[in-house]
C-alpha cells in the first residue's frame, strides 16, 4: 500500500515537472517571438514596394523579392558611403573611449593620490550633462578649430560624452579583480605599467565587451550632433544619410528599409562577436552580488 502511494505520488510530481518545463518552453518561445518580430519585420519591409508595406502585404513575406533596394540604396543613396563613414567614426570612438576609460578607471580605483576622489567627481559629473544643452557651445568650438565637417568633429563630442558612462561601468569589474594578484606581481619586481597591461588588461575582458558594445551602439546611431556638425556629404554617417532617402516628393520606403537593414547588421554581429564575454561580466555582476 505504501509503495503505491509513493509510486502515485512520484508520478503527480513527474507530471507537475513536466508540465512546469513545457510552460517555460512556451513563454521562452513566445519571448524569442517578440524580440525577433521586430528584425523579420525590418528584413522583409527592406524586400518590399511602398504598396505591399503600407496596403497589400505589410507583415507577410514579399511577394516580388525586391532585392534591387539594396542596390538603389547603396549606390544611388550613397548608403555604401555613409556606411564607410559611420564605422571609422564609431571605430575611432570605441578605440578612444576604451584606452582612456580603462586607464583612468585604473587610477581611480587602485591607485592611491591626492585628488582622486575630487577628480572622479569631476569626471562622474559628465553623466548629468544634457547632450542637447551642449550642442552650441560645441558647435562654436569646432568651427573656431576649423573642424567642422570632419571626421574629428563627432569623434571627439562622442568620446568626450562616452567616457563618464564608460568609466563607470569598467571601475565596477575593477573593484572585482583581486588586489593581491597585483601586490604579488610587484613584490615579482613588475612596475605599475607592466603590471596594467600584464594583469589589468586581460581580466577586463569582460568589461571591455560590455563597454564596447555600449559605445558603439551610441556613436553608430548618433544623429543630432552628425547632422548639425557635418554639413559635407562626403563626411555624413549613415544615420543622416538614411534621414536623405526621405523625399518631399515621393519615398521609396523598401530603399529605406535597406538602409536600415545595413545600419543594423554591424550592431547584431558586434553582438555575436562579444556577447559571450557580456555573458561573463552578468555572471561575475551576480556572483558578487
Amino acid at each position: 500500500m505504501v509503495a503505491t502511494v509513493g509510486v502515485k505520488a512520484e508520478s503527480r510530481r513527474h507530471r507537475r515537472t513536466k508540465l512546469s518545463r513545457t510552460l517555460v518552453l512556451v513563454l521562452l518561445g513566445l519571448i524569442c517571438v517578440i524580440q525577433f518580430f521586430p528584425l523579420y519585420y525590418l528584413f522583409t519591409y527592406a524586400l518590399k514596394t511602398n504598396e505591399e508595406i503600407f496596403v497589400t502585404n505589410p507583415i507577410g513575406l514579399p511577394i516580388r523579392w525586391m532585392w534591387s533596394n539594396y542596390t538603389v540604396a547603396l549606390t544611388n543613396g550613397n548608403v555604401s558611403r555613409y556606411f564607410f563613414n559611420s564605422v571609422i567614426v564609431s571605430a575611432f570612438t570605441m578605440l578612444l573611449t576604451l584606452g582612456t576609460a580603462v586607464m583612468a578607471s585604473y587610477a581611480l580605483t587602485r591607485l592611491r593620490w591626492k585628488f582622486r576622489s575630487a577628480a572622479n567627481a569631476i569626471l562622474m559629473l559628465g553623466l548629468t550633462i544634457p547632450v542637447h544643452s551642449s550642442l552650441l557651445p560645441i558647435f562654436l568650438l569646432l568651427r573656431s578649430a576649423g573642424m567642422l565637417s570632419t571626421y574629428q568633429a563627432l569623434i571627439i563630442p562622442y568620446t568626450a560624452f562616452a567616457i563618464p558612462m564608460a568609466i563607470l561601468m569598467m571601475s565596477g569589474f575593477m573593484m572585482n579583480i583581486p588586489l593581491e594578484m597585483e601586490e604579488s606581481a610587484f613584490i615579482d619586481g613588475s612596475n605599475i605599467y607592466r603590471t596594467f597591461v600584464k594583469i589589468i588588461l586581460p581580466l577586463m575582458g569582460p568589461g571591455l565587451a560590455t563597454a564596447s558594445i555600449f559605445i558603439f551602439i551610441q556613436s553608430w546611431n548618433e544623429l543630432m550632433f552628425a547632422q548639425v556638425f557635418i554639413s559635407k556629404t562626403q563626411y555624413k554617417t549613415l544615420p543622416v544619410g538614411i534621414k536623405l532617402l526621405v523625399s518631399d516628393y515621393g519615398t521609396n520606403w523598401g530603399q529605406i528599409g535597406a538602409g536600415m537593414m545595413v545600419a543594423t547588421l554591424p550592431t547584431l554581429v558586434i553582438y555575436l562577436i562579444l556577447n559571450k564575454k557580456v555573458q561573463q561580466s552578468l555572471i561575475v555582476g551576480a556572483v558578487k552580488g
